[in-house]
């Protein structure tokens, strides 16, 4: 059997400017790689798959979520971040200490599958949910068994006392599970950060990141913790670099924007979280004013969709809303309106920066691996299709994902997930709601 797969005749939207899009071009895949791109390639011996009436593209990045959560969907729609009543206090303080590890894989299982059907084909798993190695190995298993893409970000639980032998479990992980950066799965560091540690633990953990050479990952700027200057006492204290990615950002000065463009950072925005939760003002334009574009991601299924569709859609609508109220305002000088082309870019090779994983993933470049998916243009919601890129961002939703492939290989074919038990993973979620919902005493919301 042929390990080259043709993919004829689709409208092409490479996302690598060098390359540029297609109206109509094949994309061929061999083994794992996109090995060509452009107009009727010649494959005699490949297996051949029909994209006319689709866009082929590359598979969405997501640069934060916290996948454990997947069996909490929807439970916190009309929750702030903070309050007595609130995601900090039911979802992190109450129902996340009574997770066994079977919670923890249920939850990163469903969640996985549910981003591959949605064209996901990258996710950073910020996994604060670590209450033991068990819960690591289960995590992981989830991940690999979905085979979805991931940067596996090793967080330390909300709730409880530090576990001081939280170094050697980060540690054990790495060398277990990460001792390749060659494979579906890269790790990563996911610790409190400066506005929820003292600086000197903020300094042993990117320590203990940097020398298993994992990326970090930290929330900043988040409500009212992000108000005090921390970042800026963190980014004085030379800690900041291009291995880090900052997330959220919303309350931060000017003066921290600054140090992480400088740095080298890269962030990541989830703007639907943001605009409901409290976050603050998403501070897209801020970096953009920078020169530093975002990436996106759906962080907390609890409270938002977990598709990138909503991101984009969000993203570019705030964006355009900020920059013409000012334009209304009397102001002159105001930025530029974010086109699709960029929130696009947003959604795929942005996040691939944000995850460390710009080489190999994020564009149809040829060499890099073959994560793509074909979207549907004859479908109700989007034809006539007129502006390919404008219908992606602004028209179409998980219902337009009809292809996924993942290193290449087909993770999902003319509408239907392959090599998924989907009865099984509905059974583990509800099983384990229902145990981390009794276990922890909370009420699900009624009707």
């Amino acid at each position: 059997m042929s390990n080259r797969t043709l993919i004829r005749g689709g409208t092409v939207i490479t996302v690598d400017p060098a390359l540029g899009n297609f109206k109509k071009a094949d994309v061929l895949i061999e083994g794992t790689s996109i090995a060509a791109v452009g107009p009727d390639l010649d494959a005699a011996d490949a297996e051949v798959i029909d994209a006319s009436n689709t866009v082929v593209m590359p598979g969405f990045i997501d640069s934060h979520r916290h996948l454990w959560e997947g069996i909490l969907r929807n439970i916190g729609v009309d929750v702030p971040l903070e309050g007595d009543i609130s995601y900090l206090a039911f979802v992190l303080g109450t129902l996340s200490p009574a997770y066994r590890p079977e919670d923890v894989y249920a939850g990163n299982l469903i969640s996985a599958v549910g981003a591959i059907n949605a064209g996901i084909t990258t996710v950073l798993d910020w996994s604060h949910i670590q209450s033991s190695p068990e819960h690591t190995d289960a995590a992981i298993r989830a991940l690999q068994e979905a085979g979805i893409r991931s940067v596996f970000a090793y967080g330390f639980p909300w709730f409880g006392d530090w576990n001081p032998n939280q170094p050697e479990w980060f540690n054990r992980a790495a060398n277990q599970y990460f001792s390749s950066k060659d494979q579906l799965l890269t790790y990563a560091l996911a610790p409190y950060g400066p506005e929820f540690a003292p600086m000197e633990n903020c300094q042993a953990h990117w320590e203990m990141a940097r020398a298993v050479d994992a990326r970090v990952t930290v929330h900043v700027g988040v409500g009212s913790f992000g108000q005090h200057g921390k970042v800026a006492e963190f980014g004085r204290a030379g800690l900041m670099g291009p291995d880090t990615t900052y997330i959220h950002c919303t309350t931060l000065n000017d003066e921290e924007v600054q140090m992480i463009v400088d740095s080298g950072g890269t962030i990541s925005l989830a703007v639907p979280v943001e605009m409901l939760m409290g976050h603050g003002m998403v501070p897209t334009q801020r970096f953009l004013d920078r020169g530093l574009a975002p990436s996106l991601s759906v962080d907390v299924e609890t409270n938002v969709p977990a598709d990138m569709f909503s991101q984009m859609q969000h993203a570019m609508a705030l964006q355009h809303a900020l920059v013409f109220d000012r334009k209304l305002g009397g102001e002159e000088n105001v930025p530029d309106q974010v086109t699709s082309r960029d929130v696009l870019a947003w959604a795929t090779i942005e996040g691939a920066k944000a995850n460390g994983l710009a080489d190999r993933t994020g564009s149809l470049t040829p060499g890099k691996q073959a994560d793509l998916i074909m979207l549907r243009t004859d479908a109700i919601n989007v034809l006539p299709v007129n502006d390919p890129i404008g219908a992606v961002v602004q028209a179409m939703d998980t219902s337009n994902v009809d292809s996924v492939f993942i290193a290449g290989k087909a993770k999902k074919r003319n509408g239907k997930l392959l090599d998924v038990d989907l009865g099984r993973v509905a059974s583990l979620a509800y099983e384990s709601r229902d145990h981390v919902v009794s276990a922890s005493g909370f009420t699900l919301p009624t009707i």
